[in-house]
């Protein structure tokens, strides 16, 4: 039964993300930004020493849930640097569905070139976020 729910979740976040990870032509800035794994990511929150981010779009939040306290781009490429926490030096973890998604990259990528100092990336999303057993929170 987990299997069953797990690939209904996987195939539901693939459909959700409009941004497929780029290959060869990523951009400089977005193919350095360091990632976190999802345990990194639940002690930073837990601690409360980091700040999830959820690019995602509205379609994938309301299928997946959002990670616990995230802030919610409205979009990955045309996002205000005012809808991201005001300290600079904040560390930020950008997340969007899954590992083939390539809206975190991309507006962490954006956050990077507004100033933000620490930016990291969750490549495994909400999908693997979810399959870790982690708490959700629904939209």
């Amino acid at each position: 039964m987990r299997t069953l729910v797990f690939t209904t979740l996987l195939a539901a976040s693939l459909a959700g993300c409009a941004k497929e990870a780029k290959t060869g032509t990523e951009t400089e800035a977005s193919s350095q930004v360091p990632t976190v794994s999802i345990d990194q990511l639940d002690q930073l929150l837990a601690k409360q020493t980091g700040q999830a981010v959820d690019a995602n779009g509205e379609g994938t939040r309301k299928k997946l849930g959002i990670i616990p306290g995230a802030v919610l781009l409205t979009d990955s490429e045309t996002f205000l640097p005012s809808e991201l926490p005001a300290d600079k030096q904040k560390p930020l973890v950008f997340y969007c569905a899954n590992t083939r998604c390539g809206a975190s990259h991309e507006a962490a990528a954006k956050a990077l070139t507004a100033g933000y100092t620490n930016v990291k990336v969750l490549p495994d999303g909400i999908a693997g976020w979810i399959k870790a057993g982690k708490q959700t929170s629904k939209i």
